[in-house]
């Protein structure tokens, strides 16, 4: 299982390379929508739904994403603009800040076919569209956006393993700790601070802002990853796929990204602005 994991997590990294930094913008367009697509095929067991419906909500989201990214410019090259997306990352936004601890903390069900889809949309095109999006502004922002949430994950469960007593969510992901969320987020201000210091991009002035936001930025990753837990557990699957070998399906993968790279994306629009 070990060696499957090492090596399935190399190719990914690997094929995540050569996607960032060799397509052109139209083809890393098409490569995020159909990682949408084959990301909802995959909610659509979560919420338990017959295989027509699986099939559907797979091509509708997946096209969406397509169909928006070629709207908003992101099949061009240097389109990094983002602003026709400031409503669709907003309501994502809106999602992991209010809406998602309420359902960790309520355990609400997947129940009801029209909610899961539209559940299902906010949660993951919004992010499949935030990968094209922060590509198109650069190729190494993107990567160090997904390296915090990469950090937060092993330092999460290094921290866990080792020191973890108390549990965080024990009716949700028995495994997770507060001490391994500590950890991931003293993880994180030490990689954000010296990727920051590595760049000469030292400002003692706004230091306590930017640790803030890596905290939060943590704190999102956890409860995205918690939330992809509960929807596996009310369903009674262990992993959202098999498509990847030693790591489950794809939302097993993305599963922090969802709640962490819309906010990020939204970010650096209003920041543009």
């Amino acid at each position: 299982m070990l060696k499957a994991r090492v090596l399935t997590a190399i190719a990914l990294l690997c094929g995540l390379l050569v996607g960032v930094f060799l397509l052109p913008a139209w083809a890393w367009l098409l490569v995020c929508a159909l990682v949408c697509g084959a990301a909802a095929w995959e909610w659509g067991a979560l919420a338990g739904f017959a295989r027509p419906l699986r099939l559907s909500t797979a091509a509708s989201l997946g096209g969406a994403c397509l169909l928006l990214g070629l709207v908003t410019g992101f099949g061009s090259p240097g389109a990094a603009g983002g602003l026709l997306l400031v409503p669709l990352y907003s309501l994502s936004a809106l999602f992991w800040l209010l809406v998602a601890p309420a359902w960790l903390a309520k355990k609400w069900s997947l129940t009801n076919p029209m909610l899961a889809s539209v559940v299902g949309f906010v949660v993951l095109v919004p992010t499949a569209l935030a990968l094209v999006h922060l590509r198109a502004v650069s190729p190494w922002l993107m990567l160090a956006v997904m390296a915090v949430v990469w950090v937060a994950d092993i330092a999460a469960y290094f921290s866990g393993r080792s020191f973890g007593r108390h549990k965080l969510a024990p009716s949700i992901s028995p495994g997770k700790t507060w001490e391994g969320a500590i950890g991931a987020g003293l993880a994180v201000l030490l990689f954000g601070f010296g990727m920051l210091a590595w760049q000469g991009a030292s400002q003692p002035g706004g230091a306590l802002a930017i640790a803030a936001v890596l905290v939060m930025w943590t704190a999102l990753s956890i409860v995205g990853d918690l939330y992809e837990s509960l929807l596996k557990r009310q369903a009674g699957m262990k992993d959202s796929g098999s498509i990847l070998p030693g790591h489950g399906g794809i939302l097993d993968r993305i599963d922090s990204l969802t709640s962490t790279l819309p906010m990020v994306a939204l970010g650096i629009v209003l920041l543009a602005r």
